[in-house]
């Protein structure tokens, strides 16, 4: 494993992610696909959660103590709960900008991190500091495309009634 090249991806992607938002009216980014599904804002907001919530509150308890019991999370019920997608979102790709900015400052500060320290999660096993580092960087590019999926979807249902076939079959 190269952490620094993980650490690399999660402050390039980071700064793609809240890129992403530019120029993104507010009702565009409060849009959702369906019922069910989430909205950008609601990615977003999700995003600066698992930074503070998940996945940094996590790596440091697994680097200094690996048998320390992990705070629970509940990312769908935050959506719904803490009002994602009613949030300001220029606030909110601030916000994330603050908390991704912080997380890889804090990475970057490490000394000897021991990577290999494992817990153990009680639905998935084993997990290795350096598992958790390598999923909060893949997590970053899931969501990147789960971003892409519902602007494309928005794109192709104000395009209506033309088709975006030519881009795409």
């Amino acid at each position: 494993m190269d952490p620094s090249a993980l650490i690399q991806s999660l402050d390039r992607t980071g700064r793609n992610l809240a890129g992403f938002f530019t120029g993104l009216s507010a009702e565009e980014a409060r849009w959702k696909p369906a019922p069910e599904k989430w909205s950008m804002l609601e990615v977003l907001n999700h995003l600066i959660d698992e930074e503070r919530d998940d996945f940094r509150k996590r790596v440091d308890l697994t680097l200094r103590d690996p048998a320390a019991p992990w705070p629970p999370i509940d990312p769908e019920g935050w959506a719904r709960d803490r009002n994602y997608n009613a949030r300001d979102l220029s606030a909110s790709v601030i916000a994330f900008g603050e908390e991704r900015r912080a997380s890889v400052e804090w990475l970057l500060a490490l000394r000897e991190p021991a990577w290999n320290h494992e817990h153990r999660h009680p639905a998935i096993g084993v997990l290795r500091a350096g598992d958790l580092l390598a999923s909060w960087a893949a997590h970053d590019l899931l969501h990147a495309r789960q971003l892409v999926t519902v602007r494309l979807e928005h794109l192709r249902r104000h395009a209506d009634p033309y088709s975006i076939r030519y881009a795409s079959p």
